[in-house]
C-alpha cells in the first residue's frame, strides 16, 4: 500500500449521480464519462472508469457500438441481456454470470434485453444490470470474450472472485481480465451476514441491492457507493438482503 496516499473513505450517494433517461433506458452513472462530463474530478477510481447502472426495458437496447481499450465486465441484477460483437461471440447473460469483453484494437458490439429474441409472447420485463469499465495494462491487444456461471459460489454469503487480472488469483473460478492491478469480487448477503473488503490502495464498494452497514461510515442503500483510497479491511453487514460489487485496484489512472 503506498504511503503517499492519504487514507480516505468517500461515500457517494445514489441519488447525486449522474442520469441518462430515455424511452427504453434509465441509466446512471458512478463517474463522468465521455458526453457525461461534468465534473472534471469525477473521472474515476483508481482504475475503475465507469460503474454505470442501467434498465433497459423489454424488446429495446444498445444497437452495435465501438470500443478500444478498455476492459468491460457485466454483471445482470435482473433479467437478461444479449451480446453479440464483430469477432462472432454471442452470449446471454443473467443474474449469476459473469462477462467481460476485451474491447482490445477494437470491436463492435450490441446488447440487448433478451425478451426482444421472444416473438409472440408479451414480455414486460426490463433488464437490470451493472457495467464496468477498467484500463487494460496494454493497448492493442486482441479483442476477447468471456462469461462464467458463479451462482453457485454467491451462495455461501462471502466475497466471491468474479473478475481478476492478479497473480494470485490464476487458480480461482473467475474470468480473467487484461489488468494484474485490478479484481473484482461480488457478495450476495442475509440480513446479519458481513464481509471484510480487501485492503489496498485504491477500492470500490457499490451496493447493488438492498442495503448494508458499512464499518466506520454507516448506512449505505442501494446505489451508494464508497471509494477507500490507501486504506480497507472494514466490515460490510446486510441490514436487508444485498448485492454488492467491490474492486480493488492497486493502481491507478492518469487523466
Amino acid at each position: 500500500m503506498s504511503t503517499l496516499l492519504t487514507p480516505t473513505v468517500d461515500v457517494r450517494r445514489a441519488g447525486d449521480r449522474l442520469t441518462s433517461r430515455l424511452s427504453w433506458l434509465d441509466s446512471k452513472h458512478s463517474f463522468s464519462l465521455g458526453t457525461h462530463r461534468p465534473d472534471p474530478t469525477n473521472t474515476h477510481h483508481g482504475l475503475l472508469l465507469v460503474n454505470n447502472e442501467d434498465t433497459v426495458q423489454p424488446g429495446t437496447g444498445f444497437e452495435t457500438h465501438p470500443h478500444q481499450d478498455m476492459e468491460i465486465v457485466t454483471w445482470v441484477l435482473q433479467g437478461s441481456l444479449v451480446h453479440q460483437d464483430s469477432s462472432g461471440h454471442s452470449g446471454v447473460i443473467y443474474p449469476g454470470l459473469a462477462q467481460r469483453m476485451s474491447a482490445g484494437t477494437g470491436i463492435l458490439h450490441s446488447e440487448k434485453n433478451d425478451s426482444y429474441r421472444s416473438p409472440g409472447e408479451d414480455p414486460t420485463d426490463p433488464v437490470h444490470f451493472v457495467q464496468m469499465w477498467v484500463l487494460p495494462d496494454e493497448a492493442g491487444v486482441t479483442p476477447g470474450y468471456e462469461q462464467l456461471e458463479i451462482d453457485g459460489e454467491l451462495l455461501a454469503g462471502g466475497l466471491v472472485t468474479v473478475a481478476s487480472g492478479m497473480d494470485r488469483h490464476k487458480d480461482a473460478s473467475a474470468i480473467r481480465i487484461q489488468n494484474r492491478h485490478a479484481a473484482l469480487y461480488a457478495a450476495r448477503l442475509r440480513p446479519g451476514q458481513h464481509v471484510t473488503l480487501p485492503e489496498a490502495p485504491y477500492v470500490h464498494l457499490f451496493v447493488a441491492r438492498g442495503s448494508v452497514d458499512l464499518e466506520g461510515a454507516g448506512a449505505l442503500g442501494e446505489g451508494d457507493a464508497a471509494r477507500f483510497t490507501a486504506t480497507g479491511g472494514h466490515k460490510v453487514s446486510a441490514v436487508e438482503p444485498a448485492e454488492i460489487l467491490v474492486w480493488e485496484m492497486h493502481a491507478t489512472f492518469a487523466m
